[in-house]
């Protein structure tokens, strides 16, 4: 081979390695390091009873995919507890599969254990519900319940069938008593069981709830329904920053007046931390065989709003209100230490005339940015374009003069 040809064949082939290092570095930056992520509890345990049967032409839908990276951060991946460092020993007779401890107005996960683990909601899962409702409806509305909307299978509130009631009456009776019978009057008004379940997994995805699936509206068992003690936060997290919704969790005693000759509804909160424990917001419970006992609720102290989310916890030894009493008392302990959270609640502005979300639009956190709006205006494809352009400016280079240089010759 001539030597100044194998001379421009080095050249080449530097400025191609060259040309391929500046296209492997974005490449390389843009590729995060995976975060250690428990896949354990990926689906909640089998069914206790026969509740979660499909219908016939039903099919039972696989467990959610596990997301690439944790929501709200790289630690709530962990399957056990997580806190912060230095943090004090978790108080006793925790029962719960999982939970977590927020703060209600920045978000910060102030400890948690086995947060993304996919358990069954039980009536937590009409806090999603309500949520749709307060974005959908209107609070004078009226609803005139269906006689299979009034003889749902109970916990019911008692509404009857052609009685004309408020969406913000009925909001109490879901929210304080858990009447399935007014969630599936919801449910009829929002287009039906399936359209609200549909608008409910659409509500989810959109919040960045990754391991949540309603498949009822009520909470009552059915297949593939899933959620997590992270996702029930985020969910209760937006819920408690609309009107209607704080109103009606933190309501002790209401009575749906008397309508078309029918009695009044007396309606009691079932929440039993309402007056009695300290700056109580209010909250939710829950309770199937398969789901065992759920819970959310939110208090107030020396100027922070805490909220605690129990999944799968059993009455004894200690009841579950006491259990989430505790772990309230030990979330406020932590911040008044100024304990660093171990993770976020990834929450945006929501409205209720707003365009729904596309897919592109969620970051692996359940938060949108214009980083994950806009792609990179060259991108990788610029840089393979360029790297093709250079290659054969210096073949033609070359070619051009091993010409030349048989023609001397």
């Amino acid at each position: 081979m001539h030597p100044a040809f194998a001379r421009s064949l080095r050249a080449f082939a530097a400025t191609l390695a060259a040309a391929l290092a500046v296209v492997a570095a974005p490449v390389a930056l843009a590729a995060p390091a995976l975060a250690e992520q428990c896949t354990e509890h990926a689906a909640p345990p089998p069914p206790v009873d026969t509740s979660e049967k499909p219908k016939p032409g039903q099919t039972v839908p696989p467990p959610l995919p596990v997301p690439a990276q944790p929501v709200g951060g790289d630690r709530l991946g962990g399957c056990g507890p997580i806190l912060p460092p230095g943090a004090p020993a978790l108080p006793p007779g925790d029962t719960s599969a999982s939970w977590v401890l927020q703060d209600l107005d920045t978000g910060a996960v102030v400890a948690a254990k086995d947060p993304h683990a996919r358990e069954r909601p039980a009536s937590l899962i009409k806090t999603l519900l309500a949520l749709v409702v307060v974005t959908e409806l209107k609070p004078d509305q009226v609803i005139v319940p269906t006689k299979e909307d009034a003889e749902q299978e109970c916990t019911c509130v008692g509404i009857t069938a052609g009685g004309h009631y408020t969406v913000d009456q009925l909001l109490h009776g879901l929210l304080m008593h858990s009447g399935n019978d007014v969630a599936h009057a919801f449910a009829t008004a929002l287009g039906g069981v399936d359209a609200a379940v549909a608008k409910m997994n659409a509500l989810a995805a959109r919040i960045g709830a990754t391991d949540t699936r309603a498949a009822t509206p009520s909470g009552l068992d059915g297949p593939g329904m899933s959620t997590s003690a992270y996702d029930l936060s985020l969910v209760f997290h937006y819920a408690m920053k609309q009107p209607e919704f704080a109103k009606a969790v933190a309501t002790k005693t209401y009575t749906i007046p008397a309508i078309d000759g029918k009695p009044p509804i007396p309606v009691f909160n079932d929440n039993k931390l309402l007056g009695v424990y300290p700056g109580f917001l209010g909250g939710k419970t829950g309770f199937t065989d398969d789901a065992r006992h759920t819970y959310v609720g939110g208090a107030e102290r020396d100027g922070h709003r805490l909220a605690i989310v129990m999944m799968r916890a059993e009455q004894r030894p200690t009841k579950v209100v006491d259990q989430a009493a505790k772990l309230l008392d030990y979330g406020f302990a932590l911040e008044k230490n100024g304990a660093q959270p171990v993770g976020q609640i990834a929450y945006q502005p929501l409205s209720s005339d707003a365009a729904p979300m596309s897919d592109k639009e969620v970051t692996p956190a359940g938060a949108t940015t214009a980083a994950a709006q806009k792609p990179d205006p060259f991108g990788a494809t610029g840089w393979v374009l360029t790297v093709v352009v250079l290659v054969i400016i210096v073949a033609g280079f070359v070619i051009s003069y091993q010409r030349k240089r048989n023609v001397r010759s």
